[in-house]
């Protein structure tokens, strides 16, 4: 069995990590924003965007993107290098990621639950097609890329 290419993965992962910032980016910052700030304002806390916050959503969308990256790298050897893989990838970290946290959330009443459904199915579609491209670009030593 080959060895995980680590530079492979950091550098899938991060142009997934891109797919990722760009999906979060749109969805969060432009279309459903008055919706996120009418939740966090009910909650009884300021909006805030400043540079530490964002950095934080951005560098968590990297972190996203490398672990899809490197999941599909670990299960390839069992299912075959291949979008399907891919695939599977991305919605097992989708699991990890997004639905966990909206299980959480929802039980506890804190935020809107439509909201939340919102964006857990946009965060299905932006971590497979951010597993696929980070994916694609992985290969391991002295084979071509999936």
């Amino acid at each position: 069995m080959a060895k995980i290419n680590g530079s492979r993965v950091i550098v899938g992962g991060l142009v997934a990590g891109v797919v990722c910032n760009i999906f979060e980016y749109v969805f969060n910052a432009l279309v459903l924003k008055d919706r996120w700030d009418e939740a966090i304002k009910a909650l009884g806390k300021e909006v805030t965007y400043t540079a530490g916050v964002m950095a934080v959503y951005i560098c968590w969308a990297f972190l996203i993107g490398i672990m899809a990256v490197w999941l599909y790298a670990a299960i390839r050897p069992r299912f075959g290098a291949g979008p399907r893989t891919a695939v599977m990838a991305g919605f097992a970290m989708w699991i990890f990621v997004y639905v966990q946290g909206m299980i959480v959330t929802a039980n506890m009443g804190v935020l809107p639950v439509g909201l939340l459904l919102i964006s857990t199915i946009v965060g299905l579609v932006e971590l497979v097609v951010a597993a696929l491209v980070g994916a694609w670009l992985y290969k391991e030593e002295g084979q071509a890329a999936a």
